[in-house]
């Protein structure tokens, strides 16, 4: 049975703590399905502006809505440990009530990491880095007790209590591109997570099809997710109701069912409410 359509928007952590607070209860009173925050030191399209942390900042959030899912898309695995980064999640699914989204990715914005002297592994290890890290937050939430032996990352009878509010944990967004990170993401992944043309979405959503016939995996247990925002975007979905529409449309023939788009212009949030209102309800029940 295909997935039904789900529709989130995500917001960069350079604005105001009263805006944000002010902005996620109007995505959760129009009925939006998920609202993020991105997982950066310094915003890559802005860097000399503030920018607060992400996880911190999700907390707050958690604790100021009530129904709709929250998450980090996605959270930076060389920032973390991975088994500190589940215990910081399962902390927010506490906080939530249940309704965290657990976002991981491998990492790629190369400037902050030279600006914190954090490494930045070549590609192999960023991927064999990511893998394992991924099996242990899949572990750690599994069980009282988890001892892992990888080659980067390594767990001695590490304790995890308390244990999530959702089982057998929250389910994970996994972000991905290349083939390697697909076949994690069909082995472990509840959703996938990319950004890209439609034309590069459809070609890795059929990497992820053919990683998941290889496995067993039944395809349509994983959510397929693309982030977008105006730049990268055939054209600005929130230039108006027909161009959301559009935008939509291409994406789902390259076979995505969940989309998260950047929240628009102050001067666009009308069209937002439209489209909260008027088109996402009608989406919504031409994709069951």
């Amino acid at each position: 049975m295909a997935q039904a359509l789900r529709f989130g928007i995500c917001t960069d952590q350079n604005q105001p703590w009263t805006v944000v607070v002010e902005r996620w209860k109007l995505f959760e009173q129009l009925g939006f399905d998920s609202a993020w925050n991105c997982d950066h030191w310094v915003q890559p399209s802005r860097p000399e502006q503030p920018y607060f942390e992400a996880w911190t900042m999700l907390a707050g959030l958690a604790a100021v809505t009530e129904r709709i899912r929250i998450g980090v898309l996605v959270s930076c695995n060389t920032f973390r440990h991975p088994a500190w980064l589940a215990k910081e999640a399962v902390t927010l699914d506490h906080i939530s009530n249940g309704r965290l989204e657990f976002g991981l990715g491998a990492g790629w914005y190369v400037p902050e990491h030279e600006m914190l002297g954090i490494e930045f592994p070549a590609a192999a290890e960023l991927v064999g880095r990511f893998r394992e890290a991924v099996e242990i937050v899949d572990q750690l939430m599994r069980h009282e007790y988890t001892t892992y032996n990888g080659k980067y990352y390594q767990l001695n009878q590490a304790a995890f209590r308390p244990g999530p509010v959702q089982l057998p944990r929250p389910p994970l967004t996994l972000g991905a591109k290349g083939p390697r990170m697909l076949e994690i993401v069909a082995r472990y992944g509840d959703a996938w997570n990319s950004s890209g043309s439609p034309e590069e979405m459809a070609k890795r959503n059929q990497i992820l099809d053919e990683h998941c016939a290889r496995l067993g995996r039944n395809p349509d247990e994983i959510v397929r997710g693309m982030y977008g925002w105006a730049a990268i975007m055939p054209d600005d979905p929130w230039q108006s109701v027909g161009a959301f529409e559009e935008c939509i449309g291409r994406y789902r023939e390259a076979g995505i069912n969940e989309f998260i788009i950047d929240q628009p212009r102050d001067e666009q949030f009308n069209i937002l409410e439209q489209v909260a209102t008027d088109i996402i309800p009608r989406l919504r029940g031409e994709g069951v």
